[in-house]
């Protein structure tokens, strides 16, 4: 089983903490975990591409578990994430790099394919719709609008902290076991997630991805049209979203292809391993035109 290394990256003005796996030589995967993860959520896949000669990373993303939480609600602006892909591409002195994203890790992909599509050979999306859908949907979607309560609730200050902090971050943390199949996380898991959740800081700048991109969203005209090849994966039994999302997603790229996991929750890319490891390799070998 290929080991998994840790370092720090700085890009974009942050220092991010990243785990990788793989020979540096290897074709280069980026995986970005979402709300509330952290970099945890793509082990297996590291060691799963590792094993097999790509260079698999995953950073915990601004804000989160162990790298830098600047301050202020426009440090977490999609533009700024974005960057921060780029960056940590360049980090490691590629051009070219397959990107696969889950949840707001999900969304950042979405907007860091459709503003630097030349960085991006091919695009996963796992549980996340694309920032239009997000949009028509958030804001014209009844059933949508009840699910994504909480992203109604992180727009008011002080108080969405809080409730994250509150009994030792009980909330993120049930939101990881309780939302999705049983099993998926050992008791284990969910106390290191609990640690990441309470590294300084990481309540207020994880709610602060919220505060900047829902009134970013609400204005947005911008197509965000994705000309690179694209795989949408969906768990269908996803409390936050409602599976119509995908297809709608799909709309907004010139070749994609949705796939839907029955028994999977929002959490499929940790349901669904197995599954997707194998999907996302036959993905990604494909010969250059």
């Amino acid at each position: 089983m290929a080991d998994i290394r840790e370092k720090f990256v700085t890009t974009n003005g942050v220092k991010l903490h990243v785990l990788e796996a793989g020979p540096q030589d290897g074709p280069m995967i980026v995986f970005l975990h979402g709300f509330p993860d952290c970099c945890y959520a793509w082990r297996r896949y590291l060691q799963y591409f590792g094993e097999r000669g790509y260079l698999a990373i995953a950073p915990d993303e601004r804000g989160y578990n162990l790298s830098d939480k600047p301050e202020g609600v426009n440090s977490y602006s999609p533009d700024e994430l974005a960057r921060d892909v780029v960056g940590l591409i360049e980090s490691y002195g590629r051009e070219q790099v397959f990107l696969v994203g889950h949840d707001l890790g999900g969304m950042v992909s979405w907007w860091t394919a459709a503003h630097y599509p030349e960085r991006i050979k091919r695009l996963v999306i796992m549980n996340c719709p694309h920032p239009n859908v997000i949009r028509e949907n958030l804001f014209g979607n009844v059933k949508q609008m009840q699910k994504s309560w909480y992203v109604f609730f992180f727009q008011i200050p002080q108080a969405p902290e809080k409730m994250l902090a509150a009994n030792n971050f009980s909330w993120p943390v049930n939101v990881l076991g309780k939302t999705s199949r049983p099993g998926t996380f050992t008791k284990e898991e969910l106390e290191e997630y609990r640690a990441a959740f309470a590294q300084p800081g990481s309540a207020q700048a994880m709610v602060n991805w919220y505060r900047a991109f829902v009134p970013q969203f609400f204005e947005l005209q911008d197509p965000l049209k994705i000309t690179v090849p694209t795989l949408v994966l969906w768990g269908v039994n996803d409390t936050a979203l409602v599976p119509e999302q995908a297809q709608q997603s799909a709309a907004y790229c010139e070749e994609s292809r949705v796939v839907y996991f029955d028994e999977a929750t929002h959490w499929v890319q940790h349901e669904e391993a197995e599954k997707i490891t194998p999907m996302l390799e036959e993905f990604f070998i494909f010969k250059e035109a």
